[in-house]
């Protein structure tokens, strides 16, 4: 992956390019592909490299995308290929009007802001998974979920695996787990193939954990160690396995951690801070617990990512040297009380 970014439409590109692997994986879906939610950060990027792949399979499956407003701009690079359907899911009539797809993924969600509005956290994140899950229970559905079910485990090991008992803090977490058993319902008691898709933390250069550092460091703004270690992954390569993990989906439901190794937020503010002529502003010490998940079986089934994390540092801080876009949304990757 080369790492001179030097433009949004580039950007867009790189996270969009399906490789070798998604096209075999395309060739495989028989039928379209739905997405629900599609509008958030990963949903556009992911969108168009599936209609990508199938293209490049020689396919004619669709790729719909269900979003709740289709901004400007949006699928603006990929209009031909994708196929948009706007949709207020917590209106239970909406799904009604929805295609059949034997290829679904469930990417609504609600998290930042979450602890403002508490009920529309929960609504959105369990209501609404059980009108899909309904509607949609003869597809296949990789439902895309977070880590922050799992509890902090030691900053020293490996991370939560797939076996590790769940154990959120927090009510945004707490809905996450709710729509994954509504889920695992559906799936047990109707046959639904479905895959827990557990997620975290996406980086795609315009946000994500090491833009955040990136920007406190330069900034000067303090840099809290308390939690000193997280996982990151390449968006590209989240995209990758997201459509590859179709052939994943079972009946129970199964569960795959998606991320990449974790990485020292210490270590990282120093090479920004080296990169950028700063000294990092750290404030407190690494607790010795971490939210930090284990993918040694994502890579086991589904190979390693293209993208490692030495190199989305680097990436990361070419992007904003050149006075890359940037969308403003912090992760908060450092809370620990589960409210964000």
């Amino acid at each position: 992956m080369p790492q001179g970014i030097r433009s949004e439409r580039e950007l867009e590109d790189r996270l969009t390019a399906p490789s070798e692997r998604d096209i075999e994986a395309a060739s495989r879906l028989e039928g379209d592909v739905i997405l629900l939610g599609a509008g958030g950060k990963i949903g556009p990027t992911l969108a168009t490299r599936m209609a990508r792949a199938i293209e490049a399979a020689g396919l004619r499956h669709r790729v719909i995308a269900v979003v709740r407003k289709n901004r400007a701009g949006l699928f603006a690079e990929s209009s031909d290929r994708i196929e948009i359907v706007e949709a207020d899911l917590l209106d239970p009539t909406s799904f009604d009007a929805l295609p059949d797809a034997p290829n679904v993924v469930f990417m609504v969600g609600r998290k930042f802001g979450s602890e403002q509005d508490l009920p529309s956290t929960w609504v959105t994140n369990a209501w609404i998974a059980g009108l899909a899950a309904r509607r949609f229970q003869n597809s296949r559905v990789v439902v895309f979920s977070t880590g922050n079910v799992y509890p902090f485990v030691s900053a020293d090991g490996p991370g939560a695996n797939e076996q590790t008992p769940i154990a959120p803090t927090g009510e945004y977490a707490q809905s996450a787990l709710a729509r994954e058993r509504i889920f695992e319902y559906f799936s047990s008691a109707h046959g639904t193939r479905v895959l827990l898709f557990r997620l975290n933390y996406a980086v795609d250069l315009r946000y994500g954990v090491l833009l955040d550092i990136c920007e406190k460091v330069v900034s000067g703004e303090p840099i809290d160690l308390t939690t000193g270690f997280v996982n990151v992954i390449w968006q590209g390569d989240c995209n990758s396995y997201c459509l590859r993990s179709f052939a994943l989906c079972d009946s129970p439901a199964g569960i795959l951690n998606v991320t990449g190794r974790k990485v020292s937020v210490r270590d990282v503010a120093l090479k920004f801070g080296r990169r950028f002529g700063k000294t990092p502003n750290f404030l407190g010490t690494e607790s010795a617990s971490a939210l930090l998940s284990d993918a040694s079986r994502c890579t086991k089934l589904l190979g390693p990512a293209l993208v490692d994390e030495q190199q989305l540092t680097e990436m990361t801080a070419n992007w904003f040297s050149a006075g890359g876009v940037t969308l403003g949304k912090r992760t908060k990757f450092e809370r620990r009380d589960g409210n964000f």
